[in-house]
């Protein structure tokens, strides 16, 4: 009997790693979905993940949980750092993460392997995006590289393949891809600073870029707001 290879996708519950699980589903692959409670202070798009990942049929479901929080550094995890509204002052924004994308794919790099996975799907994007440095080509190219040496199955070459295929598209593009494979971006939540409900607040660089994104792409925004109050 032939069985559909698997492969780990991470999932934040957010408009790009939903894509990109529909996009592992839409390849073949069995997927495993990943979640990672990292000490975010918006912790609503890990309810929205399970909603996701059950709307779009992973085989399994885990949140594993590591703390990054507890160093601080950035608006993401420190509640003393607010996260910005409406700027955009160039560089690295504070919404960067230290590490976060290298620990979550290590994390799925061990649970690739206990599977026999040898593909790890990540929802980076290097265009419409904030300029984090851990989603530029280079960087997965080097994390992968570095997976096939650090891992038993990828010494005995059964080589990782992390595959990250929104990197180079528009956040529209992105969006057009994810509608065509029947993503429900209703579900997701991408704001930095959503309510408890998942309700996004419409005015940092994550809901900025994906209300663009909408706009470009010609299809109506699903995204649940905040009443404005100002």
């Amino acid at each position: 009997m032939n069985h559909a290879k698997r492969a780990v996708v991470l999932l934040s519950g957010g408009l790009d790693s939903a894509t990109c699980l529909a996009i592992a589903r839409d390849m073949g692959f069995e997927t495993y979905a990943l979640s990672v409670a990292y000490g975010q202070r918006h912790a609503a798009e890990l309810t929205a993940s399970a909603r996701v990942a059950q709307a779009l049929g992973a085989k399994e479901h885990r949140l594993a949980r590591v703390n990054l929080g507890q160093f601080g550094g950035s608006a993401l995890t420190d509640p003393g750092i607010a996260v910005p509204e409406n700027e955009d002052n160039g560089g690295i924004p504070v919404t960067y993460v230290p590490a976060r994308n290298t620990v979550m794919l290590s994390i799925a790099m061990a649970w690739a392997e206990v599977l026999g996975a040898q593909d790890i799907f990540v929802g980076v994007n290097a265009v419409d995006y904030s300029g984090y440095p851990d989603c530029r080509p280079e960087f997965i190219q080097a994390f992968e590289t570095m997976a096939n040496l650090a891992t038993k199955a990828g010494v005995e070459g059964a080589r990782l393949h992390i595959h990250a295929p929104l990197i180079e598209l528009s956040k529209a593009d992105i969006i057009r891809r994810g509608v065509a494979l029947g993503v429900d971006y209703g579900i997701t939540v991408t704001c930095y600073q959503a309510d408890d409900d998942g309700r996004a607040c419409g005015r940092c660089e994550a809901c900025r870029l994906r209300a663009a994104g909408f706009e470009a792409a010609g299809i109506p925004d699903p995204t649940p707001y905040q009443l404005r109050t100002d």
